[in-house]
């Protein structure tokens, strides 16, 4: 309640004590006011109410879409007795300094501490929380309540001081000890020793003890993992009020000020520290699906992951049991015998609904701290700095494609394969295009040139369509990586996947072209139901939206069917409707395939785990269309194993602009017409006609093979066609 200098009744309450508890109740001025009056003027009742303990938290547990329990979601054992000769002095004497140092010689209420918080309130005009004792916050957390009431508050302070006349100080601490929330879901002090040191409470050290007081004003906002740096300052702070008050000497304050806070994810320490733990997901036989569902639910659910490690959820997932097995058999199998940081991560997505059928990603997750299928860091690593994605190499083309036809050139359209200077369309300073090897093509179309993987084709095309138009497209599809176009930043190698993409996202975007280009999110949850069973979260009917014409992603699936009969995985089909796409980035350091049918979507991607650029390890004789291609050609078979076989729908003709020119306008250039260019030994050229300024005679520009010097992008073997090409490294 906000306060008036004027008020004549603040002005009497300041002149006499008797007058105090009178304006407490007509006019509640500070809570600190109202239990100093109940302290000294209220008659004390008989018999304290029992003390309650706060409720205990819940494990929530995960459940695969068949019903089996895959993991649960907890971060200390919900029931850890500690008995009084459990707490450490240093424990006992780091919480006394930091909350109430007169607990043991006041009477419940701290008559100074009441009246210091009294003038506070008055000065901030506004009704505060000062003045608590651990009594009082005992009687708070077991009997009254957290409630901002006068009434509340008046209570409190008689039940407070009841309860120091009838129980003895080194219980009231115990009791207080015990059931004091820590944060991180941990209620006493016996928790939050497991949740943040995994360490007993009779084994706490000072600096623990010190870190523990220090968080319970504020759980939240004094977290020492979320902010370490503030965490430590208190730290400090409690270690200086401990010796101040004669609570250590000063050689146990000098060892204890030197044990600074250390984030156990950032490896040993250097020396001696305070080490903080990460939160765990206990027991889970998919550890990586569950550290996915973990993330996906803090963004979904409104407690976060408060709400998800205690709240006793029951959550049913999306997961299909069978396929699940068939893909970790499948990159097992692949990854038995090799090198140990060699990785490799599936993840199969359910075109019509989104649903994650199938997640592979890393070898051990408690050694990688980074889940490769979403391109993230693990559960505990703090910023995700291991990983954002990789590179997807010739992967990206589809998107490119997609825009194309959706700007009217058909599949048919031919370009020139020849090495493409994009000096003038990107600015100097751009490499010379060319194809693996210095391979060399002449005038195709499209359709083959897909088959092919033929980087400077690709490249082309991009600029004609526009590279702001593929990149939009390709977000939209889902690949959350690709950041928005900026002009002048970004440019021809794009088509080559110089952005980073997770396994999720591909499989997700590829699945738009599965299903005739409606898009659902991937989700890896059905249902969340509540310790009382009421439904939290409900996906058995995912929302889907529109992001490509039907013709778009039909001709799309009919173009990249010939990647699997004719092209850079050929003799990867699995005897089923399949198209899909290989990709291959610079320097052989990732190596894709994403392919699907009309009811299942799955990326593979293969490379070494994640270090610097100048460390990042080759793939040796690796491409899209070898390893990444052979194990989802397995997945496939196995997880489609029974299910009936589904055609992909007859694509309808795309409507070619008659007049190049309308695709010109839309790029915001001049007006112009694309002919047929005539077949030339050694690439072919690449012809435009542009339209004459008013009477003047129109002028061809031809396009050559280039004598300047280039710059080579790898991304397939001598066999294998495949195009890559990528700048960085994800």
């Amino acid at each position: 309640m906000r306060l008036s200098e004027n008020d004549p009744a603040v002005g009497r309450f300041l002149k006499t004590g008797a007058a105090m508890f009178v304006v407490a109740v007509i006019t509640p001025v500070a809570s600190a006011g109202v239990m100093l009056a109940a302290y000294l003027f209220l008659p004390l009742p008989a018999d304290l109410p029992e003390r309650a303990l706060p409720p205990p938290s819940q494990m929530s547990r995960v459940y695969d879409a068949a019903g089996n329990e895959i993991g649960v979601f907890k971060r200390f054992e919900t029931s850890i007795p500690v008995a009084p000769e459990d707490i450490p002095e240093v424990l006992e004497q780091a919480v006394v300094a930091a909350e109430d140092r007169s607990f043991y010689s006041h009477g419940g209420v701290d008559v100074r501490g009441t009246l210091r918080a009294l003038w506070a309130d008055i000065r901030n005009r506004e009704l505060g929380q000062g003045g608590s004792t651990i009594t009082q916050q005992l009687v708070k957390n077991t009997i009254t309540g957290g409630e901002k009431s006068i009434q509340r508050k008046v209570r409190e302070a008689i039940l407070a001081a009841q309860l120091d006349r009838q129980v003895d100080k080194d219980e009231i601490l115990f009791e207080y000890l015990s059931v004091i929330y820590l944060g991180e879901g941990a209620y006493g002090v016996g928790a939050a020793a497991e949740t943040y040191f995994r360490t007993p409470v009779p084994q706490l050290t000072l600096s623990q003890s010190a870190l523990l007081a220090s968080i319970i004003p504020a759980p939240s906002r004094f977290n020492p993992r979320a902010d370490p740096a503030l965490a430590e300052q208190r730290r400090l702070r409690v270690l200086r009020t401990m010796l101040d008050e004669g609570m250590i000497d000063p050689t146990q304050h000098h060892v204890a000020v030197h044990e600074p806070i250390w984030l156990a994810v950032n490896g040993p320490p250097p020396g001696p520290a305070t080490v903080i733990h990460p939160p765990q997901v206990q027991t889970s036989t998919h550890p990586y699906f569950t550290d996915y569902v973990r993330r996906w639910l803090a963004e979904h659910l409104p407690g976060g992951d408060d709400q998800i490690f205690q709240g006793g959820l029951t959550i049913r997932t999306t997961l299909d049991p069978d396929q699940q097995a068939a893909a970790q058999s499948e990159v097992a199998g692949f990854l038995e015998g090799s090198e140990p940081d060699l990785r490799t991560s599936l993840v199969a997505v359910e075109p019509p609904t989104g649903y994650v059928r199938a997640f592979v990603s890393g070898r051990d997750f408690a050694v990688d701290q980074v889940n490769y299928a979403l391109g993230q860091s693990s559960a505990g690593v703090p910023g995700g700095g291991a990983a954002s994605g990789r590179q997807p190499g010739s992967a990206f083309k589809p998107f490119v494609l997609a825009t194309a036809l959706a700007a009217g050139i058909t599949p048919d359209a031919t370009y020139s394969g020849a090495p493409h200077d994009v000096t003038e369309a990107c600015g100097p300073g751009n490499p010379v295009l060319q194809n693996y090897g210095g391979s060399r093509y002449g005038t195709m179309d499209l359709r083959s040139a897909t088959w092919r993987s033929v980087n400077t084709v690709y490249t082309r095309l991009i600029l004609d369509v526009g590279v702001d138009k593929a990149m939009d497209l390709a977000r939209r599809m889902g690949l959350t990586g690709v950041r928005p176009y900026e002009d002048g930043k970004y440019c021809a190698s794009i088509a080559l996947g110089s952005e980073s993409v997770s396994p999720l996202d591909m499989a997700s975007a590829y699945g738009v072209f599965a299903a005739r280009g409606m898009r659902a999110e991937p989700t890896p949850v059905l249902s969340v139901t509540d310790r009382e069973g009421n439904v939290l979260l409900d996906l058995s009917s995912p929302a889907t939206t529109r992001v490509l014409d039907e013709p778009v992603a039909d001709n799309v699936t009919d173009v990249l069917r010939g990647v699997l009969t004719s092209g850079t995985a050929s003799g990867r089909g699995i005897e089923r409707p399949a198209a899909g796409k290989t990709g291959t980035t610079q320097d052989n350091l990732d190596a894709w395939f994403v392919g699907y049918t009309p009811t299942l979507s799955t990326a593979v991607w293969m490379g070494y785990e994640n270090k610097t650029q100048e460390t990042r390890k080759e793939l040796p004789g690796i491409t899209g269309g070898s390893a990444p291609a052979r194990i989802w050609q397995g997945f496939m078979r196995s997880a489609l194993a029974g299910v009936p076989v589904t055609e992909f729908s007859e694509p309808a003709p795309i409507e070619a602009v008659p007049d190049a020119a309308k695709v010109q306008q839309r790029r915001g250039f001049q007006p112009g017409r694309r002919q047929t260019p005539d077949p030339a030994p050694g690439g072919g050229r690449y012809v435009e006609s542009l339209p004459p300024p008013q009477a003047q005679a129109p002028t061809t520009t031809t396009s050559t093979t280039s004598t300047t010097s280039t710059t080579l992008l790898p991304g397939q073997d001598v066999d294998d066609d495949e195009g890559g090409f990528g700048f960085g490294f994800g």
